[in-house]
């Protein structure tokens, strides 16, 4: 088994199997037996006398030849007590209380088994609804989401494989201005990416500047109209901004759903690239297209034999992944199984043109992006007839849309999903993806320097005795080989980059996967940071025309303040950046107490102050109850900040307005909260002392420094690396991160 350093090390740090003290207890090889293993079983449950022996070994050699690959779940769980192997789960959430708990409690459970979860939350009422239940209003999608996203950051913090999540909102939807600038900030929602779902009546509308209805999902009345050109304008406007929300064409994955009779799609897993039904789920894996090249006449192209086998045997492992499943919840056992879903698809699509001297920027690209895909699912369509000869068809195939004379076994077959992690215990590029950079700096033991370089652009240079360590550092300072003169024409001809490639090249791509795929494509459309409005309309415009399910954007360094740099690595001796130290409470100080009534009760709050300014808050509840630690907790912080020179008007507005359920039916409150409570008296207080002329300046010792922010999504949240945009998703080249799971 030939893998290269990096996948070792991603394979030991997040794969094999650890005991208490975090090492590794198992061999890779050994992980590779174990999945091999596990799936083969699932041969009995058809045939008593099937022999998993041979299947072990055909399940095994594909994978330690790294020509295939399942989903990351399936290579951690397999034959392990926990079991769960899938990826991608959609669940439901319906208009009312329990349903909106019910899903978040599943979520949880979901993510703790490591897998992803994606929402419609279109089913909720605006905010500002009349509530008649309660006789209060409907908070609406966006509260709900951060609900949703606060559940997900506790299962984060216990110690499990961070979940993933996808938010979805109609276009029709009242909150639907809210939803696309939610993300603005980029601290805010941080657990879930998010799409717009649009409808072909939205484009039509926004191509004519025609106004359009918003519904209310409740009363599935009209309540207001919008100019559609207009809300189209500020779907690119936010994405520019920051690459958020992503859209999905809605009509596309129903048109493409094969059970209509079982609901609407109405939502995808958290990539964007699985629609699937409420309460299913999607087994994925990735053929390896460099593993599918062979040399003939002195130059390299497809092995379709080989290719042809490799769909046969992987299309058998998926269909048996789905039997051996331990299922989070039995609800998504029972639905997972009426349809038997797989997605099958491919990675090192770049690197497998590379070995072809093909350029992705080209026609010919384009083409024999078609051809590769349509063999795949037709080859996979076949193998899932033949299953279903031997095994049934699946259970809900005599009311789907496929060609009833040609059962198959799987409801559907393919999908091009992200393989960021995969890709580099593959040791290829990522998905359908060009290649994002062709030498990386790594920082291993001591600050050491580790030069990475693309495989095959490394043999080029070799046959032509061009490679050096010097030239792969200007390679990796200037990111791209274009510029590179002493590098030959017909090399950077070939060996283009993520930013080399047009916006038209990345969605043409893009399309051309997705004519011939069962699903959805994974792609993000990376553009330069000078990019404009103007050619993010640009892209979704041709998405939209050219069969696109979905489009996802993202433009350089618009989510951090510098340009991810693969050209240096951070070293420890580099300056740090300024600290802000709270100054110490004052020995003797002035205060106020106020009695607040709030909604279970009453919350005396005492404001402390100096001539310096407010420098200390407590809390005290009454003897009918409230939340006591959660106001201290608000009034420690709130005096941490206002001793660090915070202004206090900042503070204000980050309490004031905060709701609590308590206060909905109780007239007559002043406050909303114990933290809004809180910002009043500090606010009044602060209001009172101004007037008298008793503030004195803020002391320069103790004013903040002013400083850039540094958004973490520029870094790679567990080993400190650089983030790459790609596939709908991020990736860490340096320990294989990955935002999706």
């Amino acid at each position: 088994m030939k893998i290269n350093k990096n996948a070792e090390t991603v394979l030991k740090q997040r794969y094999l199997i650890k005991d208490e003290n975090g090492e590794p207890v198992e061999t890779i090889d050994g992980m590779f037996v174990r999945v091999a293993r596990a799936i083969a079983e699932a041969d009995t449950l058809h045939d008593e006398k099937a022999d998993t022996t041979e299947t072990e070994k055909i399940f095994y050699d594909m994978m330690t030849n790294l020509e295939f690959l399942p989903n990351s779940p399936t290579l951690m769980n397999a034959g392990r007590d926990l079991g769960q192997l899938s990826a991608c789960f959609v669940l439901p959430v319906e208009d009312s209380m329990e349903s909106i708990f019910e899903a978040i409690k599943q979520a949880a459970l979901i993510h703790k088994s490591g897998g992803g979860t994606g929402f419609s939350f279109s089913r909720l009422r605006p905010e500002g609804s009349t509530v008649n239940s309660t006789g209060g209003v409907a908070s609406g999608p966006i509260s709900f989401m951060k609900v949703f996203n606060m559940a997900t950051e506790a299962i984060k913090q216990g110690g499990s494989r961070r979940g993933a999540n996808m938010g979805i909102l109609r276009i029709d939807h009242p909150d639907i201005l809210k939803f696309i600038d939610c993300k603005a900030d980029n601290t805010e929602i941080t657990n879930f990416n998010l799409s717009v779902g649009l409808t072909e009546d939205f484009m039509n509308a926004a191509e004519a500047g025609r106004e359009y209805e918003l519904i209310d999902p409740h009363t599935r009345k009209a309540v207001k109209k919008l100019n559609a050109r207009v809300v189209f304008n500020k779907i690119v406007d936010a994405a520019w901004r920051n690459g958020e929300p992503g859209i999905i064409f809605l009509d596309r994955l129903n048109r493409d759903n094969i059970v209509p009779r079982q609901g609407q799609i109405e939502a995808t897993n958290p990539c964007g690239e699985q629609p699937l039904l409420a309460h299913e789920s999607c087994n994925l894996g990735s053929i390896n297209l460099t593993k599918m090249i062979k040399k003939e006449g002195g130059s390299a192209v497809f092995d379709w034999e080989k290719l042809e086998r490799t769909v046969e045997n992987a299309v058998h492992f998926l269909d048996n992944v789905i039997d051996v499943n331990k299922y989070p919840l039995e609800q998504i056992s029972f639905t997972t199984k009426q349809t038997r879903k797989i997605g099958l698809g491919v990675m090192g699509w770049a690197d497998s043109l590379l070995m072809m001297g093909i350029p992705y920027n080209t026609e010919e690209a384009v083409q024999l992006a078609e051809k590769v895909m349509a063999f795949i699912t037709e080859k996979g369509r076949e193998t899932s007839r033949k299953l279903a000869e031997k095994r049934g068809a699946f259970p809900l195939f005599a009311e789907s849309t496929l060609p009833q004379d040609k059962p198959q076994r799987n409801g559907t077959i393919t999908t091009i999903a992200p393989t960021g992690t995969l890709s580099i215990i593959g040791g290829c590029s990522s998905g359908v993806e060009p290649v994002f950079a062709y030498v990386f700096i790594r920082n291993i033991m001591d600050g050491t320097e580790l030069l990475e370089v693309n495989p095959v652009l490394k043999e080029k240079l070799e046959e032509r005795g061009l490679y050096s360590e010097d030239l792969m550092r200007r390679i990796a300072k200037e990111g791209t080989v274009s510029h590179i003169k002493e590098i030959p024409e017909d090399i950077r001809r070939v060996f283009v980059s993520t930013h080399d490639i047009s916006p038209e090249y990345h969605v043409r791509m893009q399309a051309a996967f997705q004519k011939f795929t069962d699903n959805a494509v994974s792609k993000t459309v990376n553009f330069s940071n000078s990019a404009t409005r103007e050619d993010v309309a640009k892209v979704y415009s041709l998405a939209f025309s050219l069969g696109c399910k979905g489009v996802t954007i993202y433009r350089d360094g618009s989510r951090d303040e510098q340009v991810l740099n693969i050209g240096k690595v951070k070293r420890g001796d580099e300056p740090k950046q300024q600290q802000i130290t709270p100054r110490p409470r004052p020995d003797v100080v002035t205060g106020v107490t106020e009695r607040v009534k709030i909604g279970c009760g009453n919350l005396y709050i005492t404001v402390n102050y100096d001539e310096q300014g407010i420098c200390e808050i407590f809390t005290n509840t009454g003897k009918a109850g409230g939340c006591p630690s959660q106001s201290e907790a608000t009034a420690r912080l709130a005096s941490v900040a206002l001793r660090s020179g915070i202004d206090v008007n900042t503070i204000v507005d980050q309490l004031r307005g905060i709701r609590c359920p308590s206060t909905i039916r109780q007239h007559g409150l002043k406050c909303t909260s114990c933290p809004d409570a809180i910002a009043r008296v500090i606010e009044q207080e602060y209001e009172k002392q101004v007037a008298l002329g008793n503030w004195l300046p803020l002391p320069d010792a103790i004013k903040p420094t002013p400083e850039v922010p540094l958004d973490d999504s520029a870094r790679c949240p567990e080993c400190g690396g650089a983030l790459e945009h790609e596939s709908g998703c991020v990736i860490c080249r340096q320990c294989g991160y990955s935002k999706c799971g």
